[in-house]
């Protein structure tokens, strides 16, 4: 069973790394979903996310725009995913409609539980800013035609 997280987490971590990209300027949704090739419509989804847990300022208006709401260095990939993540069922008595009979006897959820903790455990490690280090900038910013 392959370990995936959903594409709105997906998306969430690509619009944060596509803001870092842009070294503190201000760019829209509708950039951002160029740049991807993805639904604008899913990206507004995403934004409003992020802009909830404050990882994203939001300004409306002509002049508006995204920005991230905080360094990179403070956004730990970890939190993030978690946050975007809850609820993640990798095996049937993960979830609320359990109807596995060998749930009273089975361990195989306590061996799959640990397993998300160390997955989560790992991405604590990494910041926004290791996903998008300065070295990188020019090449994402090439990658993703990001004005300079």
């Amino acid at each position: 069973m392959p370990m995936h997280v959903t594409r709105f987490t997906d998306y969430a971590l690509r619009v944060l790394m596509y803001l870092a990209a842009r070294e503190n300027r201000m760019c829209t949704i509708g950039e951002i979903a160029g740049a991807y090739g993805i639904s604008k419509n899913h990206l507004m989804k995403v934004v409003q996310e992020l802009s909830a847990q404050n990882l994203v300022e939001a300004t409306r208006g002509k002049n508006g725009g995204l920005m991230l709401g905080k360094p990179s260095s403070e956004i730990s990939v970890g939190a993030l995913v978690r946050s975007m993540e809850q609820g993640i069922a990798l095996v049937e008595c993960f979830g609320d409609s359990n109807a596995c009979v060998i749930t009273p006897a089975c361990q195989l959820k306590h061996a799959f539980n640990e397993a998300l903790e160390a997955f989560f455990q790992s991405l604590d490690r990494y910041t926004l800013t290791d996903l998008v280090p300065n070295k990188r900038y020019t090449e994402l910013q090439q990658l993703l035609a990001i004005p300079v």
